[in-house]
């Protein structure tokens, strides 16, 4: 049986075994077995991993390792503000053990708060971009004595539009540093960035762009947009379990949680309009049961990391196909399975042909379900439903044929 004698394998020390041993952490996943020796080496990294394989150990534990015997701090730039909340959480069960502090920079945060952190001269900083260019600009931070660089989800970064602050930030740290770049894709901008600042990196894959997390089962509905709602009613009572539905728009997140509650269902919404503290109480809620439905923009795809979510139902199809493969590495983490449905309306063909491109993996368009009646007040309802062509108390007799027309577009 594998036990955390694999860490120490891997040059983990006795201490940090310890603390996994606590955490329960018994086998490093293949990102951490082949990223953690060239970590602890102090070699430049570039990691290339799908969504949910357990990249944050696979930098944290090397850089608590070498902190904990020497000087210096480690920065850790993020895109979100839950990626960042995430990873300031994994940091803290080891730096409690090594008299380290840690400070999280985050937009919606306090400045007076973050600024008494600082002043503490933290060993580990965590921090979104926006935000520690904003310390940079009042003198707040000092980065001359980071010794240790991650850039996390960068091709995440740079899609959100964070390349000029993250040369900024760049310029700012010493030349001689660890760095340490973990993606899910690898596009032109990334290699550039690793031409230009890092030193001989090593690359580390686990799996090529694209490939999506093991035992996701994963289908499409076409379904009309009046239609969606009753489609989502169906579906939430035909899944029990905890489900985690991706809205395109921030409006659209927040009509979706008020349609899910008038439904009956617990839920709560996450994205950029709602404060810090109220997507902390959201996630959390999430996370013990409170609510069974989370509601979320893009913004948050990467940066929920909740076991056991059953359903990931992509009730917006992504604009961009790299984000499907973020959305439903939600679920089925940690080797457990789970089930991701995208509804498509019919003019969105092409969508879904750039996901099976990505994937390199035709989807199974399902047939609708019996669909139950519209009982939503117009008020919250997306749009009506009587608009409908199709009996809505049947199956639809059309289904082979708007599979062929979809198909075909």
């Amino acid at each position: 049986m594998n036990t955390t004698s694999d860490f120490a394998n891997l040059g983990v020390n006795a201490k940090i075994i310890a603390i996994l041993d606590q955490l329960n952490i018994k086998t490093p996943t293949p990102i951490q077995h082949k990223a953690i020796p060239v970590g602890l080496e102090g070699k430049d990294i570039i990691g290339i991993a799908q969504t949910g394989t357990g990249k944050t150990l696979a930098f944290a534990i090397p850089i608590m390792q070498r902190l904990s015997a020497g000087r210096g701090k480690a920065l850790i730039i993020l895109p979100t503000r839950e990626l960042a909340l995430q990873v300031q959480e994994t940091f803290q069960k080891f730096s409690r053990f090594f008299n380290l502090r840690v400070a999280l920079l985050i937009g919606g945060g306090g400045m007076g708060q973050q600024i008494r952190e600082l002043r503490s001269n933290p060993h580990v900083i965590v921090c979104t971009p926006g935000r520690m260019i904003d310390h940079l600009k009042r003198r707040t931070v000092q980065l001359q004595d980071v010794r240790f660089l991650v850039l996390d989800e960068a091709d995440r970064m740079l899609d959100m539009g964070f390349a000029p602050q993250i040369k900024q930030i760049l310029h700012a740290v010493p030349h001689e540093r660890q760095t340490m770049l973990f993606s899910a894709t690898m596009p032109d901008t990334i290699v550039k960035i690793a031409t230009t600042y890092m030193k001989l990196p090593i690359r580390v894959e686990i799996a090529r762009p694209g490939t999506t997390v093991e035992r996701v089962e994963q289908e499409v509905f076409i379904v009309k947009a009046n239609q969606k709602n009753r489609l989502l009613e169906a579906l939430l009572n035909q899944y029990k379990g905890t489900v985690l539905i991706f809205s395109r728009t921030k409006f659209g997140a927040k009509r979706i949680c008020m349609v899910v509650r008038h439904m009956g269902f617990t839920a709560a919404e996450i994205h950029s309009n709602r404060s810090l503290q109220q997507r902390r109480e959201a996630l959390d809620g999430f996370k013990s049961g409170r609510y069974r439905v989370l509601v979320a923009t893009d913004i948050a795809a990467r940066g929920i990391d909740v076991k056991e979510i059953e359903l990931v139902l992509n009730y917006d199809i992504p604009e961009f196909a790299e984000d499907y493969v973020h959305r439903i590495g939600r679920t089925a983490r940690a080797g457990q399975t789970g089930r991701a449905i995208t509804f498509a309306t019919p003019d969105q063909s092409h969508k879904i042909r750039h996901i099976e491109r990505l994937i390199r993996t035709a989807l199974r368009i399902s047939k609708l379900p019996v669909l139950p009646p519209d009982r939503l007040p117009p008020s919250i309802s997306r749009g009506p439903s009587h608009g409908s062509s199709q009996n809505p108390h049947r199956r639809s007799s059309q289904g082979g044929a708007q599979y062929s027309r979809f198909r075909r577009r």
